[in-house]
């Protein structure tokens, strides 16, 4: 995949308006109820991501979960990116 020009990742971050770019990384905090049901959304996204073959940061801090994403091996922010963020948005 090639890397996304900055007008083509404007125009992806309105179909994942929650996600924000940082530090050249699309990354989103969501919240749960408590730590299992956190648990229950990573495992959920580990399917997803491994059928992808694209795996984000994962940052678990008990009910938060921080999810960071980019395309190392592409150098930069790919469709990819914004495909798992979509799939991860819904799963919540």
């Amino acid at each position: 995949m090639t890397v996304l020009s900055p007008t083509e990742i404007s125009s992806c971050l309105s179909a994942v308006p929650m996600w924000r770019i940082e530090a050249g990384e699309l990354t989103r905090t969501f919240q749960f109820d408590g730590f299992r049901a956190a648990m229950k959304f990573v495992n959920e996204l580990a399917e997803l991501a491994e059928e992808a073959g694209h795996h984000p940061d994962i940052d678990i801090r008990y009910s938060r979960v921080r999810l960071s994403l980019v395309s190392h091996d592409a150098g930069g922010l790919t469709g990819k990116d914004f495909d798992l963020a979509a799939a991860a948005d819904k799963l919540v």
